[in-house]
């Protein structure tokens, strides 16, 4: 079995590494670590949570252990997608690191320019950060990047998936053609391997796992779930998550929430909160600082359930996630992969759960292609039951023979009796006079009384 004493690496990151407690590297280290050691062109596709942030620091370092930075001209250049993920790079780098004088500066947006200039300024010898602000501090006048001579792409799917293939075009083109570049991501679809083609040259393909596989320590479920209403729907799917939570009991200890839109990421923080669940959300709009103490607080404990957008979905090492729950279906199948990959990570073992509506039934059907194989489903005695159904009105039959109807008994409603009072003459008809008529009634005059004849004679008279 091979041990990282058998990679050649410098002896004081092998005495870093021995101090974090690994000693045998994984397939993807094993395989990537010694043709970058010797200047190749590294495609490295693996699934999460097998290593493969240290299988480019490790002889990335090792390779600029001898040199010196200068002011503006990083040595090395590391794009990540998410700060997240750039983040925990420049983690890897400090641990890694401790034994050798080398720098770094982390480029991320929501951090203040002048910091990170002050940094460039000083130079550094590893560059950490995410294509926006890269190209920002390049516009600035505070960036050159001629000296690099080792660039990593990480998760390079999404980076040229999510619509950084310009901002990446023009970054390799600042960059000097004898670069050496590495590639790392777990899947790789064929058109995104056709444009890394352009990027490298001659590269080792080190694949050590079948493209878009989920660890086998991961336990998967669905459960398909229909509202009872349309109107309904947002709640009880809310409540169909709670009662998954609940199912797990103890096993449960921490999870990641997974939804599709930021707006639910909210709605379902909150929800959980109410009810009483220790939950905090994170996701793009949320300001840089209140994303780092929310992940923060999650990996100490403080926080037990991370509602997350997919920001958090790729690269995020966060060992010990016991489950992961897709309150969506994510709607590009590859994203499941990621998504369930933030538990069973290093070995363990840990548990996904997906819910699942019809309107889904699409999106379902690409991710059991994507990893060949059904998603097992879910039997759940504790689905939200559907709204009882109104009991049907009997059904008037309107063609009845004349001897049924003459059997019938006529019945006829009494009309109810005339008012005695008279009708008013007001305004709208509501208005009555109380007391008798005065007019046509008992004043009669007596000239109407005459016959006709009678006031003939009294006119000629």
């Amino acid at each position: 079995m091979t041990s990282f004493s058998d990679l050649n690496l410098d002896p004081k990151v092998l005495k870093a590494v021995s101090d974090t407690g690994y000693e045998t590297p994984t397939p993807i280290q094993a395989g990537a670590i010694p043709p970058a050691l010797n200047g190749r062109d590294v495609l490295g596709i693996a699934q999460t949570g097998t290593g493969k942030t240290a299988s480019f620091v490790l002889p990335m370092i090792s390779l600029l252990a001898k040199g010196r930075a200068r002011a503006r001209m990083p040595r090395s250049l590391v794009l990540a997608p998410t700060r997240e993920l750039a983040a925990q790079v420049a983690e890897n780098f400090d641990t890694y690191t401790k034994h050798l004088k080398l720098t770094k500066a982390l480029l991320i947006g929501g951090v203040s320019f002048k910091e990170q200039d002050a940094l460039i300024d000083r130079g550094v010898d590893v560059l950490i950060a995410t294509p926006g602000r890269l190209l920002d501090h390049f516009e600035r006048g505070k960036l050159l990047l001629t000296g690099v001579q080792i660039m990593v792409v990480d998760e390079a799917d999404r980076m040229l998936d999510m619509g950084f293939i310009p901002d990446i075009e023009r970054i390799f083109s600042l960059t000097p053609f004898t670069r050496q570049t590495l590639f790392f991501s777990a899947t790789m679809a064929p058109e995104i391997e056709r444009i890394t083609n352009t990027f490298l040259s001659s590269p080792e393909k080190i694949e050590v796992a079948r493209q878009a596989t989920a660890s086998e320590t991961i336990e998967q479920g669905v459960v398909i779930y229909k509202p009872s209403r349309r109107d309904r729907a947002a709640k009880e799917k809310r409540g169909l998550l709670r009662a998954l939570i609940d199912a797990e009991g103890d096993a449960c200890t921490n999870a990641i929430v997974f939804c599709n839109r930021k707006t639910e990421v909210d709605v379902v923080a909150k929800s959980l909160a109410k009810h009483g669940y220790n939950a905090a959300p994170i996701h793009g709009d949320l300001d840089q600082s209140q994303r780092t103490r929310t992940l923060d607080g999650f990996r100490s404990g403080e926080i037990r359930f991370l509602c997350a957008s997919d920001v958090a979905a790729r690269g995020l090492d966060i060992p010990n996630v016991s489950h992961v729950f897709n309150f969506d279906v994510p709607g590009h199948a590859e994203d499941y992969i990621h998504r369930i990959g933030r538990t069973g990570r290093a070995g363990r073992s840990g548990k996904a759960l997906m819910i699942s509506t019809p309107s889904d039934d699409k999106l379902l059907s690409a991710i059991e292609n994507l990893v060949k194989m059904p998603v097992p489903r879910i039997e759940s005695s504790f689905i939200t039951p559907s709204a009882p159904e109104r009991p049907a009105k009997p059904a008037r039959d309107t063609k009845v023979s004349k001897e049924a109807r003459a059997d019938e008994p006529v019945k006829r409603e009494a009309k109810p009796a005339k008012s005695d009072k008279p009708r008013g003459r007001g305004r709208g008809g509501g208005r009555r006079d109380e007391g008798n008529v005065v007019g046509m009634g008992d004043h009669l005059p007596s000239f109407i009384a005459l016959s006709f004849e009678e006031r003939r004679q009294a006119d000629a008279a």
